[in-house]
């Protein structure tokens, strides 16, 4: 990919990261809440995983792509894989039960959004390589 094209996913992306790891941490300490009904709270914290493998994902690409270019890329769209992932299971669960609040729909919205576009630039704008 391009230098300018990717040079902008990764600042997006460690964006991205930083504030998807910053609602972690503002959940763990009670800042943020998904309300008082058990099973959301279950419900959220059954995304935690997923989050984390995803926000360790992203960051370490962005550690991996300055020495190893190839790999980081390809690291990179495993991360933006999940994060979109993330974010569509999260908008499916709103979808299901009617809810419409765009606290929660605009950042999950973000989190299906920028990895799709990412992704696309990713995959056309890199030259195929041979197969081994």
């Amino acid at each position: 990919m391009t230098g300018g094209g990717l040079a902008r996913i990764k600042r997006v992306l460690l964006w991205t990261d930083l504030g998807f790891l910053a609602y972690w941490v503002a959940t763990v300490f009670g800042l943020v809440s998904v309300g008082a009904d058990p099973f959301l709270q279950q419900w959220n914290w059954s995304f935690l995983g997923l989050d984390l493998a995803a926000i360790g994902l992203g960051l370490g690409s962005l550690l991996l792509v300055r020495r190893r270019p190839a790999a980081g890329e390809r690291l990179m769209l495993v991360s933006l894989t999940a994060t979109a992932a993330a974010g569509v299971m999260a908008l499916n669960f709103y979808l299901v039960r009617c809810e419409f609040d765009p606290a929660w729909w605009i950042p999950n919205g973000w989190l299906v959004l920028f990895p799709v576009v990412a992704i696309t630039a990713i995959l056309i704008t890199t030259p195929p390589t041979a197969a081994r």
